[in-house]
C-alpha cells in the first residue's frame, strides 16, 4: 500500500520535480499550490504525511498547520521552506511540525527525513488493534485474526479495514472512501463498495460499520 503524501507548493517547478521524484519512489502525491486547497485536500482525505511550504497565496503553511492541528489532526508535517531565521524556525516547530528543512534542499534528503518520520509513526502505533473481545488486526502483517486466525480478506477489504481503523468513531463521507480505497485511475463501485462492507461485518459485527444513509459511513471503536 502506497504512503499518501500532501504537497503544498507553489513554486511550480519545484512542486513538479517534488512529485515526480516522490512517485518514482513508489508514493502517492496530491499536490496544491494554495493553502486553502491544501485545508480542503485534508479534510476530504487521508494523508501519511504533509509536506507544506510557507509563503504560499491564501493560507500560509503555518496557519494551515495550525488549524488543523487546532481540530486534533496529528498527520506528521514537515516544512521545506526558504525561510531561514530562527524565529520562522521557531514558529515552525510551535505550530505543530515534525520537522523542518530549508531550500535548496537535496531531494535525497528529503526522502531520508520522510522515511524517518514514517517509520517511527508505523513504529509508535500497537501492533495488534482490538477490534472485539476475540477480533484484532496485526498492522504489520496486515492481517485481521478472529480468535487467532486469519480471515481471508481481498486488497480492497483490507484497504477499507485499514481506513476504518485509522479514523475511528468519525463519519466518513463516500468521496473519501472511494479516494483512499481505489487508485485514482481505477472506476470506483458503489455496489462494490457495499460488497466490502458486507463482507467485513460478516466478521466485525452490523454494529460495528454504521450506515448512514447519502452520507457514508462510521466505524464504531469500542
Amino acid at each position: 500500500m502506497k504512503t499518501k503524501l500532501l504537497l503544498l507548493e507553489d513554486d511550480l517547478t519545484l512542486n513538479e520535480t517534488i512529485v515526480e521524484y516522490f512517485e518514482d519512489e513508489g508514493y502517492e502525491v496530491t499536490s496544491v499550490y494554495d493553502g486553502e486547497d491544501a485545508l480542503c485536500s485534508i479534510y476530504e482525505n487521508s494523508f501519511d504525511l504533509l509536506l507544506l511550504d510557507v509563503n504560499v497565496p491564501k493560507l500560509n503553511g503555518f496557519e494551515v498547520l495550525k488549524q488543523i492541528r487546532k481540530e486534533g489532526n496529528e498527520t506528521p508535517a514537515i516544512y521545506i521552506t526558504s525561510l531561514n531565521s530562527m524565529d520562522s524556525l521557531e514558529e515552525g516547530y510551535d505550530s505543530g511540525c515534525d520537522d523542518y528543512i530549508r531550500k535548496p534542499f537535496a531531494l535525497k534528503e528529503l526522502l531520508i527525513r520522510i522515511q524517518t518520520i514514517i517509520k517511527r509513526e508505523f513504529q509508535a502505533k500497537d501492533d495488534l488493534i482490538k477490534i472485539g473481545e476475540n477480533i484484532t488486526f496485526d498492522s504489520i502483517a496486515n492481517e485481521l485474526l478472529c480468535d487467532g486466525e486469519v480471515v481471508k480478506l481481498n486488497f480492497k477489504e483490507l484497504k477499507l479495514l485499514k481506513f476504518f481503523l485509522q479514523n475511528p468513531n468519525e463519519l466518513l463521507v463516500h468521496d473519501r472512501i472511494y479516494d483512499y480505497v481505489w487508485e485514482y485511475d481505477e472506476e470506483y463501485s458503489d455496489n462494490s463498495l457495499r460488497t466490502y462492507i458486507k463482507n467485513l461485518r460478516k466478521v466485525l459485527g452490523k454494529e460495528r460499520i454504521v450506515s448512514l444513509k447519502k452520507l457514508g459511513y462510521r466505524f464504531n471503536q469500542e
